[in-house]
């Protein structure tokens, strides 16, 4: 279900608007690989992600007037979905079911701080409807994006603000492991483009992910088209019926089509309210950081876990900077990921009633 606020892209007049489509696309496409490379080589999370994504800012700001087709969108999502269910293992689902009540509390906490904020962003008009909602919720940013445009939230300014949360987390989380604990977190791996893997696991990952996509799609439910490859997959996966294969340059095709869906939606006009939305976005990412840092310090006076350990569990996202860190510091990484991938797995279950919820609740624009 497209978000009708930018299905279509606003006929704004730029530097873009007399040239052919297909220079267009080979444009955008050259500009995304150079800001992806570039956003890459200096370590910040998402990278490949976000430079496509500023690559349809630049161009849906001047006058590019294009607009990603559904079905590749579909196919991203589906890979997303996956990219998400290949998080969860068997190390994962044993230490969840050791200490399954401690981690349910810390995550519906964390659900709760967050649903707290956004409502109070929305009632006080700092964001329209539910996308202050969306855009504080502490799950995967890609993840998000997709629930958002789903639920009729505007995913450019949710875009906005879940990067600006991922950058700021994942940076602070850095400066407190070497500065704090002392420890030196390694440099991201460099990206191996094509890896060896067995295609027969790859054809069977893409046809779960396509298949429950398309499933998800007749049954139109909300999200449907990622949540449903991720709860397959993660059962599968988690199982050790399915191993789950994802190359990187597969996910960089489904990074730049989501990122190029929300960045080609992007007007001057959302880019100068969210500017104007810049200060209270940044103080509810102080909040959070803040509160999740209160639930760390809980977690080592009940169990006894090392701080380390205990900050990067809760970090309020998003995942994928966070498993870097944890994987480079001597760290409790099982953990890590399970509390990390639970508070994940509930947000995308969560997150549309609580949506619905407070969008009855807050005055119509």
């Amino acid at each position: 279900m497209a978000n009708p606020k930018y299905a279509e892209p606003m006929p704004e007049p730029g530097l873009l608007t007399g040239l052919p489509l297909w220079l267009r696309w080979l444009l955008l496409l050259a500009l995304s690989a150079v800001l992806g490379a570039g956003l890459e080589y200096s370590g910040l999370p998402a990278a490949l992600l976000l430079g496509p994504m500023i690559a349809g800012i630049v161009f849906g700001t001047n006058g590019a007037r294009m607009q990603m087709p559904p079905l590749p969108y579909m196919a991203g999502q589906a890979l997303i979905g996956m990219l998400i269910a290949g998080t969860i293992d068997a190390d994962i689902v044993h230490t969840f079911a050791v200490s399954w009540p401690l981690f349910l509390g810390v995550v519906l906490a964390v659900i709760v701080a967050t649903s707290l904020m956004g409502y109070a962003m929305a009632r006080m008009r700092i964001l329209p409807g539910t996308t202050a909602v969306w855009g504080t919720s502490a799950g995967a940013a890609s993840a998000m994006l997709v629930m958002a445009d789903a639920f009729g939230a505007d995913a450019r300014l949710v875009a906005f603000m879940q990067y600006l949360r991922v950058v700021c987390v994942a940076s602070t989380a850095s400066v407190i492991a070497a500065f704090v604990f002392h420890i030196g977190v390694a440099e991201p791996k460099q990206i191996i483009w094509f890896p060896p893997f067995a295609w027969t696991d790859l054809a069977l990952t893409l046809l779960v992910a396509f298949g429950a996509s398309a499933l998800g799609g007749v049954i139109r439910f909300p999200a449907a088209t990622i949540l449903l490859p991720m709860i397959v997959g993660a059962v599968l996966h988690a199982t050790s019926l399915l191993h789950i294969v994802l190359p990187p340059w597969l996910l960089t095709g489904a990074y730049a089509v989501l990122g190029w869906r929300i960045g080609l939606g992007f007007t001057r006009r959302i880019l100068l309210h969210a500017a104007h939305a810049l200060p209270q976005i940044l103080a509810s990412i102080i909040i959070l950081i803040v509160f999740c840092g209160g639930l760390a310090v809980l977690l080592v006076k009940v169990m006894g876990v090392d701080p380390l350990t205990a900050y990067l569990a809760t970090s309020p996202g998003g995942i994928d900077s966070v498993a870097i860190i944890a994987a480079s510091t001597p760290v409790d990484v099982p953990f890590v990921m399970a509390l990390q991938a639970v508070r994940l797995f509930l947000i995308l279950l969560l997150g549309p009633p609580i949506s619905r919820f407070i969008a009855r609740h807050v005055p119509a624009d």
